[in-house]
């Protein structure tokens, strides 16, 4: 399913569900609309929250990778200084070389602000038919954001042993449990399962599960279990419905979150946030830059639209977010 610019039921449906009296204070978004297909889903977006009448103002930032004399990479001073001032942000997709080149602008942004928990929600889209359609989808992904294999400590020992190291900290760990649970708490779920392998990795997925043991005593209305990450995944497909919200370390939840969002229909349905330190927030999409699709202007909004909705709740527009989504879903389940 493709909601494009150029899908009028989609923007008129906006328009005519949303009425002037739902705006109200102004807030200022700091827009990171990326590479490939990001600036044309990005206008999208901008397009369908101004024929929305929501009450956000734009402030537009291109970020590229900055190499320092130290090896490290940054982005632009601007872009930074304008998500630590507005302290909400919606980023598009944004290209990283494979095995070579700059360190990774997903890292980069996410070290940046001290992201550290990533939240993937999955839940079956009306009109978008998968095998699990019939019992449907909705669970959340709980994503440690900050360690883990993509700490980036990585060498090379000896010629052709190259040596990567997973890195887990405690307050790290903690971090990302507190915000799983509080997260439960808030939106009505259940349960939390914490996915691991602490029967191989004893040290860093250990201290990983000791972390949200403790957190999970604080709050004895959620239930509370572990489960070995391979095990899950078997679990998963064979029955989503078993499954609210799952905990887990950064490589576990990059993989995982991704099977989730196949169970539902593929990233391009998927929605994202990421949750960081003195109240900052930046919502994107997942999926890639689909370059091939830049020229051809059919580039799928819907993950990036999808993520702002979730913005628009943090924000507390929920009234503009749900109006939004139901015309979403309404344009989905017609399949135009």
């Amino acid at each position: 399913a493709v909601v494009s610019t150029q899908s009028t039921g989609l923007l008129s449906r906006v328009s005519r569900l949303l009425s002037p009296s739902l705006a109200r204070s102004n807030h200022t978004i700091t827009l990171f609309p990326g590479d490939g297909i990001g600036p044309q889903i990005a206008e999208s977006v901008k397009e369908i929250f101004d024929a929305a009448n929501v009450p956000v103002t734009w402030e537009e930032h291109e970020v590229y990778p900055i190499l320092e004399k130290n090896g490290k990479t940054r982005i632009p001073q601007p872009a930074i200084d304008s998500i630590f001032k507005n302290k909400i942000g919606l980023k598009g997709p944004m290209r990283t070389a494979i095995g070579k080149g700059h360190v990774s602008l997903n890292l980069t942004i996410r070290r940046t602000f001290g992201l550290y928990a990533n939240v993937r929600p999955a839940k079956s889209v009306p009109g978008v038919e998968t095998p699990y359609s019939a019992e449907g989808v909705d669970c959340v992904i709980m994503r440690e954001n900050t360690e883990g294999e993509y700490s980036g400590i990585e060498h090379t020992v000896v010629p052709g042993v190259v040596q990567s190291v997973k890195l887990i900290t405690r307050q790290a760990s903690r971090n990302v449990a507190e915000y799983a649970f509080k997260y439960a708490m808030d939106n009505n779920r259940a349960n939390i399962v914490a996915l691991h392998k602490a029967n191989i990795m004893r040290m860093s997925d250990g201290t990983f599960l000791d972390e949200c043991r403790k957190v999970a005593e604080k709050y004895p209305e959620i239930q509370y279990r572990e489960m070995y990450l391979d095990s899950a995944c078997l679990k998963i497909v064979k029955d989503p419905s078993q499954f609210d919200v799952m905990l887990m370390p950064n490589l576990y939840g990059d993989i995982f979150s991704d099977l989730t969002a196949g169970l539902i229909g593929g990233l391009g349905l998927a929605p994202s946030g990421n949750m960081g330190k003195d109240g900052i927030a930046i919502y994107e999409a997942v999926h890639g830059t689909a370059d091939d699709l830049t020229a051809q202007n059919k580039g799928n909004p819907t993950a990036l639209l999808m993520s702002g909705l979730m913005m628009l709740r943090h924000l507390e527009l929920k009234p503009q977010a749900d109006k939004i989504e139901a015309a979403v879903l309404e344009t989905l389940k017609e399949r135009k």
